[in-house]
């Protein structure tokens, strides 16, 4: 299987959903936040390994726990994934930190702080 085929952009899909939910429903780690996000999946080729981009929101120290419990579940998620998703052979799962949606909402509060400027702005040079 190549790496950008359609088969393997299927995979990637159905390891992320299965993922998402085993974090979501199964891990019972009090360490992993609720705002805990699988990004994106890469599956290799050969199904042997994994890479998920989890992004967690909030303070340094939940994505530190986050990241700890991960770690530490990793036997029950890989177990969990062989249950869920039908493959040959069941990816060691590697979690990596993706910070986007922290980004996005970042730059979304900013350029809402800047719409506000630029409304009140308006309004100054209207009453003007």
């Amino acid at each position: 299987m190549r790496k950008g085929s359609l088969k393997n952009s299927r995979v990637n899909e159905e390891v992320l959903r299965a993922l998402s939910d085993i974090i979501r429903n199964d891990i019972k780690d009090p360490r992993i936040s609720i705002m805990t996000s699988v990004v994106k999946v890469s599956v290799a080729p050969d199904l042997k390994t994994a890479k998920a981009y989890i992004s967690v929101l909030g303070s340094e120290k939940e994505k530190e726990n986050t990241f700890k419990g991960l770690k530490s579940a990793e036997g029950f998620v890989r177990s969990a994934l062989a249950k869920k998703v039908n493959l040959r052979s069941t990816p060691v799962i590697t979690f990596v930190e993706d910070d986007s949606i922290e980004y996005g909402v970042r730059m979304s509060h900013l350029i809402d702080e800047l719409n506000g400027r630029n409304e009140d702005k308006g309004e100054a040079d209207d009453e003007a």
